[in-house]
C-alpha cells in the first residue's frame, strides 16, 4: 500500500489527483485485505478499473484500489454456444479480440470500448445495437460487508440503459470479480443496421460480413470519431442519450424539423451529440477543456493540463445550454468524484 499516490496514469482524462492510499489487488485475498483495512480505518474506497469512466474533481481521501484480477476460461454449452468467463481486470477490447480470434460471436459490436471487463456490467455498456445484457449470463461479486462471494444472474443485475443494480441499490456494496457471457460459435447473429456500420462495410467492399468484419467496421468508425485517450485525455461519451416522451419529441419536431430521434413505444431516444452540436459546442474550447471537433459528445482534456473541476464546469455549461434550447436535461454518463 502506497501513500499520497498520483492517479494521473490511472484515469483516461489524465487528471492529476492524488489518493491518500493506493493498492494494486492481484487476487481476491489481496482485495479483501485492502477492503478490510479501509473498513478498520473508516476510509472510503475508490475502485479503478481501466479508469475510463471517472472524472476526478479532487484528491481522494481514502483507499484507491486498482483491480488487477486476470484470466479467461471457457465452457462449451452446446454445438452453437459457449460460455466465456473473464476476470474483472482483463482489458475489455483485448477480451473482445480474444473472442473474435476464436470466432465467438456476440461482442463484435462492442469493439474498442475503453475500460476493463469488470466495469462492463455496471453501466450495461452498449454500442451499435448491442448491450452487455444481450450476452451476459452471470457475474461473481464480492460482498463488501460480509466478504463472501455471491453470484448475480441476468435478472438480479436489473440492467437498463447504461444502468444496473451496481449503480442503484447495489452501489458501493459489491465488487465485480468476473463476468460470464454466452456467445455463439457457428450461427452468429450479425447486427449491421445500427449507426454507420453498413456504410463502413460498403466502404470496405464487404457484402456478406462476418463478425470479424463487423468488428473492423466498428473500430474504423470509433477511431474516426473518437480521440485516443493516450493522445488526448477523455472518457469517451460524456453524456447519456436522453429519452423523452413521444409527445415532447413531436413538439420539438415542430420547432426543429431536423431533430434526430429513435422511437421506442411512447418514448424517443434523442442523440445527445446532436443536441450538443446544435448548441454550438462541437470543437469549442474554453481554457484547457474542449468538446471534440469530430464528436460533440466527447469532452477532452485539450491541453493535458485540465483539472477535474474545469472539465466538470465545462460539462455543466453544456447541460445548461441544451436545457435552455431544447428543454432536455442531459445526464452525465461519467462517474464524478
Amino acid at each position: 500500500m502506497q501513500k499520497n499516490f498520483s492517479l494521473k496514469p490511472y484515469n483516461t482524462f489524465g487528471v492529476d489527483a492524488n489518493a491518500e492510499y493506493f493498492v494494486e489487488a492481484n487476487s481476491v485475498d489481496e482485495l479483501t485485505a485492502a477492503l478490510q483495512y479501509a473498513q478498520s480505518q473508516n476510509l472510503p474506497v475508490l475502485f479503478l478499473g481501466g479508469g475510463s469512466n471517472i472524472l476526478l474533481t479532487k484528491d481522494f481521501e481514502g483507499v484507491a484500489i486498482q483491480l488487477n484480477l486476470k484470466g479467461i476460461s471457457e465452457k462449451i454449452l452446446n454445438e452453437n454456444e459457449i460460455s466465456v468467463t473473464a476476470k474483472s481486470g482483463e482489458n475489455w477490447h483485448e477480451f473482445v479480440l480474444y473472442c473474435l480470434n476464436k470466432n465467438y460471436g456476440g461482442l463484435e459490436n462492442l469493439s474498442l470500448i475503453p475500460g476493463n471487463v469488470g466495469t462492463s456490467p455496471m453501466q450495461n455498456i452498449g454500442a451499435y445495437g448491442t448491450e452487455i445484457k444481450d450476452v451476459f449470463t452471470e457475474c461473481k461479486v464480492l460482498n463488501r460487508k460480509t466478504f463472501e462471494i455471491e453470484v448475480f444472474d441476468l435478472a438480479k443485475c436489473s440492467f437498463g440503459y447504461r444502468d444496473s443494480i451496481f449503480k442503484q441499490e447495489g452501489k458501493d456494496k459489491y465488487v465485480i470479480l468476473e463476468v460470464s457471457f454466452k456467445l455463439t460459435t457457428q450461427n452468429h447473429l450479425i447486427k449491421t443496421e445500427y449507426g454507420a456500420i453498413k456504410t463502413e462495410l460498403n466502404n470496405l467492399g464487404i457484402e456478406n460480413p462476418t463478425i470479424q468484419d463487423v468488428s473492423k467496421a466498428v473500430i474504423n468508425i470509433r477511431q474516426s470519431k473518437l480521440p485516443d485517450p493516450k493522445k488526448m485525455g477523455n472518457a469517451g461519451s460524456f453524456f447519456k442519450n436522453p429519452t423523452i416522451p413521444l409527445q415532447q419529441f413531436e413538439k420539438l419536431q415542430q420547432q426543429f424539423e431536423n431533430i434526430q430521434g429513435y422511437p421506442n413505444g411512447d418514448s424517443v431516444k434523442v442523440p445527445a451529440g446532436w443536441l450538443i452540436e446544435q448548441c454550438g459546442w462541437k470543437g469549442k474550447q474554453i481554457g484547457n477543456v474542449a468538446s471534440h471537433q469530430l464528436q460533440a459528445l466527447v469532452i477532452v482534456n485539450a491541453t493535458g493540463n485540465a483539472t477535474g473541476k474545469e472539465i466538470f464546469d465545462f460539462s455543466t455549461m453544456i447541460i445548461d445550454s441544451v436545457k435552455e434550447k431544447f428543454g432536455i436535461e442531459l445526464e452525465r454518463e461519467v462517474n464524478i468524484l
